[in-house]
């Protein structure tokens, strides 16, 4: 039985954590090659270390998304390594300005940042930019440089992680969720852009996931009764269920599907619809 990304590169930016960790192991299982990027550059050299113990083959490349020399960095170590890039997740990101990627069970006592600033009022236009930079405009030089890449090898496969926040307002979240509208709105002009090269973009659209940037909510015994009696298969997600969703838009199972967004939400997008 072949793999699904059998003989493909895959690189995982936001790959040493959470959605970005998972993809890597899974699509190392799928056999794929992988680039694990990641700001820390520790953690992606320890999920490199597990792929290869595991079997498959892969590096990790320290990278801040948010800076256009670094991204280019990553593409051309991506390249000078395995040749190509087949597939990419763009799973780098933040939920607040402060946000530092940490073990599940450090983020919680770890995961500070000046509550004053979470609502529109009183945001401060550096905090708003840092979300803007990492969450969107990270994304879309992820996107950029990938995608020049792939079309010199014939096209591939681009997923990009939005949020269900891009869809439905959350308080104290306006720089969160507007990022991630704007990644939904990039996936959709990148599918009609790049599809002439062979090359789709999809994006995710997660719902309440139990990862180390959400460590801070799920160590709050109330916010997840409260968050699973919102969704209505009643449990939160678990970062295998969008790596699972991400596996399928990069594998030519959706050979046929771009410019679309997957919920793995547990029906919270569906329950809030009209």
């Amino acid at each position: 039985m072949s793999q699904r990304l059998e003989n493909k590169v895959a690189l995982i930016t936001g790959g040493a954590s959470g959605i970005g960790r998972e993809c890597a192991l899974k699509f190392a299982a799928e056999g794929a090659s992988l680039v694990v990027a990641d700001l820390n550059s520790e953690r992606a050299d320890a999920v490199v270390d597990e792929v290869i113990a595991a079997g498959g083959e892969a590096i990790g490349i320290g990278v801040d998304t948010s800076q256009p020399e670094e991204v280019s960095s990553m593409v051309q170590g991506a390249v000078e390594k395995f040749g190509r890039i087949d597939v990419c997740v763009a799973a780098a990101g933040i939920s607040h300005a402060a946000y530092v990627s940490r073990e599940p069970d450090e983020q919680a006592k770890a995961d500070r940042y000046d509550k004053g600033d979470m609502l529109l009022l009183n945001k401060s236009l550096e905090n708003w930019q840092r979300v803007i930079d990492v969450n969107l405009t990270g994304v879309m030089l992820t996107n950029q440089a990938v995608a020049n890449q792939m079309i010199n090898t014939g096209g591939g496969a681009i997923v990009n992680i939005a949020s269900v926040a891009g869809r439905t307002a959350l308080m104290g979240s306006s720089d969160y969720c507007v990022s991630k509208a704007g990644v939904w709105m990039l996936t959709k002009c990148g599918a009609i852009e790049l599809a002439r090269h062979n090359i789709r973009v999809n994006a995710v659209g997660p719902g309440y996931i139990r990862t180390s940037m959400s460590g801070a909510a799920t160590n709050n015994e109330a916010w997840v009764t409260a968050r699973t009696k919102e969704t209505p298969l009643r449990r939160l997600g678990e970062p295998s269920d969008i790596a699972n969703a991400c596996l399928y838009l990069c594998s030519d199972e959706s050979s046929f599907v771009t410019g679309e967004i997957i919920f793995p939400d547990g029906g919270l997008m569906a329950d809030s619809r009209p």
